[in-house]
């Protein structure tokens, strides 16, 4: 009997397919827009003390069968509780778009890879990584070459390439590509002296968090030296994405402009908004008589990506474009043709240095025949359209190599270019076929309170997929080149992230709240109209938006405030829309690199040579720019104004919560030491600094644990207590300068009681709550009244008090958004659509006024942080939970 009982339950286990756990917990996932096949790796929140190892969880399929996957733990709940808080799962997808994660004590990850990659790091200084992923085999090379191990020169990027296409192990006739020597990443400076050709050179190599059996990033730091001496070397990072059993791989390139961007006169001292010390301050004044700010000095000739390719000479061409204006892609053509000499895939649009600025379209229509995609192949293929997919397959007989950028239209000028007669396929991030990207001032007048001009020390990340495969139809290798350019997007149900509270008790958005999330929708909705509409292109302005919407034109980069880029995270894991996630990839890496200080950076020892005098040579190096992990302040240019508090990296911390992007813990990072340093002395802690750098900083030290963040953490949030108590304040902690500053006291505070469960932070927030329910600030006008409902809200999630979320709820019918008389994507045109958003907004009006209110709805992202996004989503939890009417 108790033999068939036996065998009764393993045909049972069998039937279903998995091992059931009784005690689990299921997480719905779905992979919206789906490539079979397609690498996978997302962040999942997990509540506090719920999961203690990430062995514990597994991935799977629509019908209940575990399917491989990789799990990472990525940070806990510490000091609070040492449970994860955040992991990352990675696997491939099926031909289903649904999955589950399960997790629980019973749970177990099985491990049962088909095939799993391998890494060699060998830090020596002239070591190399190599990575082995089964059919793909490359190395990476450290140093200039030469030394103890007589080890070859490196070439700064992939320096042999092997593709095992019979199976059979690697061997000598498997190398399909190869590096050019300290060429094969490259960044060309051009001045008056003429053209500058860079020399790249590795130095470090890691292996990131994250990496495992079947999904390993490779992060390579390194250099471009040059030949004169008045061009500084350049910093860069190369992060290789590999995967077990695949031949292609991820690149995201960073690197960072350390050029003299102009020939102004550099005058003495410091300018007044940012000084470091009480001494010589720059005359403004002066520096307007200065032509040599609109005169361009170190300019970029080229950058980009470069193998040699290992080919017989039967070689074909392969890519597409949309056939259609350059907003139509749903048009893709094909273009195929043998190769003898050169091929090319151009991407250009109107003015790609963006000095000036682009022209607005006009409210009525969009700009027409301003952007040009140019496909050569030798004399027999001719082809220009308005916009090109991106990519570029080079393939022989035997194997071939394809090339593609993200983004390849939206950060133009790009090219992707074949040259026979040096065997090499090159990934042009910039191109010389266009003229170089200068960082010259467009004018001397003064932009958002300067006349300066700071590029030196801008970063850009441009992400790119190398496919290294065996002879494939066109079909096959386009298919992969989605994967990575316009791929799939992965998230769990919105009310997990929810639940999670990872983010906060805020609320996944519902239907019964429609009136209030009309507003958010049409307000994110209106800005990626507008991004594609003007549009908002360019190698250093794709992922900003413009902040001033007046008299039917658009106005000031915004340069990241407050938050831009958080607020599309926030979205989307309130949704799950594709868009927002987009939208929010890009928003990111723009605000991470362009809108921040990366350069001179002070000298880190790392500690890995065995010479004891390395340490004491990184201590004589030079202190780098006070500045360095600063933002920049919303202007016509994005390097032509700073402020002492312009930087906000909560969206950079979700971006590598959710998107595994190490990019944005690193620069995240950067802010935080450069507030260690606290260069601005007390003025950097005393108002909307104050409470920003607590936002920061929270977010910093829950995604690090690191004490050098949480000890300056806690001292700020002090200050910020003890501040709270001067009689002037009656309790409130923001000073009335910065009534809008409301909701970064709140975001800081949330997170620091989320980690703490500090009992004095609590009461001071109910105190700095009912002060504003009796005192309601309007130093700000709306943005600070409206910003004070964030501010309620927590008050009542710490006391229960009542009033306190009656008064939120009454300050937020001021958020209810009317139905629009139309679908909103059937708006012929910018000002209609926008006359139509007024008339559904409830936001107070000005009749009266000079211009437009800046809180209205048109306006850009900016104000909405303070009015709207970070309100709602917390006050509809609580809501629903109590039972509040929808329409009050």
């Amino acid at each position: 009997m108790k033999k068939l009982s036996f065998l009764f339950m393993i045909s049972l286990i069998m039937i279903t397919g998995c091992n059931v756990a009784n005690d689990s917990t299921k997480i719905p996932i779905e992979v919206k827009n789906n490539i079979p096949g397609s690498p996978q790796v997302f962040g999942i929140p997990v509540p506090k003390g719920e999961l203690f190892s990430p062995d514990h969880v597994r991935m799977l399929d629509s019908r209940g069968n575990e399917i491989p996957s990789q799990i990472t733990k990525v940070s806990t709940w510490e000091p609070a509780d040492n449970s994860i808080k955040w992991m990352w799962v990675f696997f491939f997808t099926d031909e289903e778009t649904d999955y589950t994660v399960e997790y629980g004590p019973e749970v177990r990850n099985s491990m049962d890879y088909d095939q799993i990659l391998t890494v060699k790091n060998n830090q020596r200084v002239t070591g190399e990584v190599t990575v082995n992923t089964g059919p793909l085999r490359f190395e990476v090379n450290k140093g200039e070459g030469g030394g103890f191990f007589n080890a070859p020169a490196g070439s700064g990027f992939l320096d042999k390439v092997e593709l095992d296409i019979d199976g059979d192990g690697f061997t000598e006739t498997d190398v399909i590509a190869e590096g050019k020597e300290g060429r094969s990443s490259f960044l060309d400076i051009i001045d008056g002296m003429g053209l500058d050709r860079s020399k790249a050179v590795v130095t470090r190599t890691v292996k990131e968090l994250g990496s495992g059996p079947l999904h390993a990033i490779i992060r390579v730091e390194g250099k471009y030296q040059y030949s004169r001496e008045d061009n500084n070397s350049a910093p860069f990072i190369t992060r290789i994405h590999t995967y077990a059993g695949k031949s292609y791989i991820k690149v995201q390139h960073t690197f960072v402009y350390t050029g003299i961007p102009d020939n102004h006169s550099v005058p003495s001292g410091e300018y007044e908004a940012i000084a470091t010390q009480n001494g010589i301050v720059i005359d403004e004044g002066e520096l307007s008589e200065d032509e040599g700010f609109i005169e361009p000095n170190d300019q970029i000739a080229a950058t980009g990506l470069s193998l040699k390719y290992n080919m017989s000479d039967n070689k074909t061409v392969t890519t597409s474009y949309y056939d259609g204006k350059w907003w139509d892609t749903g048009n893709s053509q094909f273009v195929q043709s043998s190769l003898s000499n050169e091929a090319s895939v151009l991407q250009t649009g109107p003015n790609p240095s963006q000095i000036p600025p682009l022209a607005n379209s006009s409210p009525e229509q969009r700009l027409q025949n301003v952007f040009n995609a140019t496909i050569k192949i030798d004399d027999q293929t001719n082809i220009s359209a308005e916009r090109a997919a991106g990519w570029v397959d080079l393939s022989d007989d035997k194997w071939g190599v394809m090339v593609g950028f993200k983004s390849f239209f939206e950060e133009y000028p790009k090219e992707i270019k074949v040259e026979e007669a040096e065997e090499d396929i090159t990934a042009y991030i910039w191109t010389p076929s266009v003229e170089p990207q200068s960082f010259a001032r467009k004018d001397l007048d003064n932009d958002s309170g300067m006349i300066a001009n700071f590029a030196q020390g801008l970063a850009k990340t441009t992400e790119m997929v190398f496919y290294f495969h065996k002879k494939s139809t066109s079909a096959d290798v386009e298919k992969t080149a989605k994967m990575f350019l316009d791929g799939s997007v992965t998230h769990a149900d919105p009310d997990w992230y929810a639940k999670s509270e990872a983010f906060g008790k805020l609320a996944a958005q519902k239907e019964k709240f429609a009136s209030y999330e009309r507003g958010l929708d049409y307000k994110f909705q209106w800005m990626k109209f507008n991004q594609e509409w003007e549009p908002w292109y360019g190698m250093l302005n794709y992922g900003d938006n413009l902040t001033y919407y007046y008299g039917n034109e658009w106005g000031q980069w915004t340069n990241n405030e407050p938050g831009n880029d958080y607020m599309w995270w926030l979205q989307f894991i309130r949704t799950g829309n594709p868009m927002y996630y987009r939208t929010a990839q890009a928003a990111s890496m723009h605000t991470m690199d362009v809108d921040n200080i990366h350069w001179p950076k002070d000298p880190v020892y790392i500690g890995d040579t065995n010479e004891s005098i390395h340490y004491f040579q990184n201590l004589e190096e030079p202190e780098g720019s006070p500045y360095v992990g600063m933002g920049r302040r919303h202007a016509d240019q994005h390097y032509s104004s700073l402020l002492s508090a312009h930087v906000w990296v909560p969206g950079w911390v979700t971006s590598y919560y959710l998107d595994a992007n190490h990019r944005g813990l690193e620069v995240a990072m950067q802010t935080g030491d450069y507030y260690v340093k606290r260069v601005f002395g007390g003025h950097g802690l005393r108002g909307r600094r104050l409470y920003l750098s607590v936002w920061n900083l929270a977010e910093i030290y829950d995604a690090t644990k690191m004490d050098v963040y949480g000890d300056e953490l806690k001292d700020r949030v002090d200050i910020m207590l003890e501040l709270q108590h001067h009689p002037d304040q009656g309790g409130e902690m923001v000073i009335n300068r910065y009534g809008y500053s409301q909701v970064y006291v709140t975001n800081g505070l949330r997170k620091y009681v989320q980690l703490t469960g500090d009992e004095e932070v609590k009461n001071a927030m109910i105190d700095h709550a009912r002060r504003l329910r009796d005192v309601p600030p309007y130093n700000h006008d709306m943005e600070s009244y409206l910003s004070s409902i964030s501010s309620l809200v927590l008050g009542y999630e710490y006391s229960g008090e009542p009033s306190f979320l009656e008064e939120a709820a009454d300050r937020a019918q001021y958020l209810k958004t009317d139905e629009l008389v139309q679908e909103f994507d059937s708006y012929e045109n910018q000002k209609i659509l926008a006359e139509a958003l007024e008339e559904a907004s409830n936001f107070p009006k000005d009749p009266g006024a000079r211009r437009p209110p800046i809180w209205q709805i048109t306006n850009g992202l900016r104000i909405f942080g303070w009015t709207s996004i970070y309100n709602v989503p917390y006050l509809e939890y609580w809501m629903e939970k109590e039972n509040y009417p929808a329409e009050r």
